[in-house]
């Protein structure tokens, strides 16, 4: 399966590179390892169902190789913009089919890049080319959508997912993935069909595209698009439709909803962690490290070398932070996998539940509305 980041904060921006990059676990080193706490070692008295490590390592096999993407959100096109009326922050994309730590673009972006919203993907390619346009994470005016795990029997339903499409989000599409059709499907529920913003870049993005939603109406889209997708595999497949997993991950830059979901009665979705507090650990102005004491700056003692406080129970080091723990923005980050060394920052988000983000930070989790209850077999 594929492997995705995002962090998200009104106040708070995060370096690329101390993300994407520096962590020992970092999303650019999910190539060839993985890290699942709270899954692999599953207790059934916190987890409805019980689940093999065989099911587990199938749901996030390694090798993830076919491709790397990320969106960071920038003020720079509403700072040159004609009208006053743009959003304060559009996406900005990069996407490579070299692997990222060997991608000296990439690199340098990260180094020299922070955002208060970041999206960012690498890809285990189903049944589709490896390319750059079928990297993920898709953008459609300022929403940014990302996805881990697969739409089942895709090739068959492709046709029909297609028809409740708006226009303009099916002319949007340029590749070929599952992914890409979801976001596009998802978009059409969204923005119902508008004619192009006159002002828009060039592209001719439809107005509605370039609208902020409230995260439940980004929630009740979401709903919206795993309901018809089931509904045609079962129109079309009958018994034999399979479930699909859908880790889905949706912002336009102030709000994000993302989900982890598999529509089968036993069976456990790819994995999926969120934190309010890993930012601060992730930080390289805050006195800790992501990888602890095996940084490169050993064990700490609660402090850096300028007397700056670390956060309770720290264990990294970082002589040069220039912050205390305390001082670092609400935030909210979920991922395929944790990336910094506690555990504690880190909770599993159970099956089928969905999360939802405002610009106050996390507001809640909910379970996920779909046909057949997970009865899939």
């Amino acid at each position: 399966m594929c492997r995705w980041f995002a962090y998200i904060s009104s106040t708070e921006p995060c370096l690329l590179e101390d993300v994407l990059v520096t962590p020992a676990h970092a999303l650019s080193k999910q190539v060839h390892q993985h890290y699942l706490p709270k899954l692999l070692s599953h207790d059934p008295t916190i987890h409805a169902e019980p689940t093999t490590e065989a099911e587990i390592t199938t749901r996030n096999r390694l090798f993830n190789v076919d491709g790397f993407g990320v969106v960071w959100y920038s003020a720079t096109l509403t700072a040159f913009s004609p009208s006053p009326s743009h959003p304060a922050l559009h996406p900005v994309l990069y996407k490579t089919i070299q692997p990222p730590l060997h991608d000296a673009n990439f690199r340098s972006i990260c180094s020299n890049t922070a955002s208060k919203v970041v999206f960012s993907h690498i890809r285990a390619a189903t049944a589709t080319a490896i390319t750059p346009i079928n990297n993920h994470p898709f953008t459609f005016g300022i929403h940014t959508i990302m996805h881990n795990g697969f739409i089942s029997d895709f090739a068959a339903i492709k046709r029909k997912m297609c028809e409740p499409m708006s226009q303009e989000a099916y002319s949007h599409i340029e590749g070929g993935t599952d992914t890409e059709h979801l976001a596009a499907l998802f978009m059409s529920i969204l923005c119902p069909a508008s004619a192009p913003t006159a002002n828009a870049a060039a592209d001719g993005i439809p107005a509605a595209w370039e609208e902020y939603h409230s995260p439940q109406a980004l929630r009740d889209a979401l709903f919206k698009t795993i309901e018809i997708i089931i509904t045609i595999q079962t129109s079309l497949l009958g018994s034999k439709a399979q479930p699909n997993d859908l880790n889905v991950a949706v912002t336009d830059g102030q709000s994000l909803v993302a989900c982890r979901f598999r529509n089968h009665a036993t069976e456990q979705p790819p994995s999926l962690y969120h934190s309010t507090a890993a930012g601060v650990t992730l930080n390289r102005q805050y006195p800790d490290h992501p990888d602890g004491a095996k940084g490169p700056h050993g064990k700490g003692n609660g402090k850096s070398a300028n007397g700056k406080q670390a956060a309770k129970g720290a264990e990294g080091h970082n002589p040069h932070a220039r912050k205390d723990a305390g001082e670092h923005g609400r935030h909210f980050i979920i991922a395929s996998e944790p990336t910094t060394y506690k555990d504690a920052e880190w909770d599993l988000v159970e099956k089928n539940r969905v999360v939802l983000v405002g610009k106050e930070g996390l507001i809640g989790t909910e379970e996920v509305r779909y046909p057949g209850d997970g009865k899939a077999k």
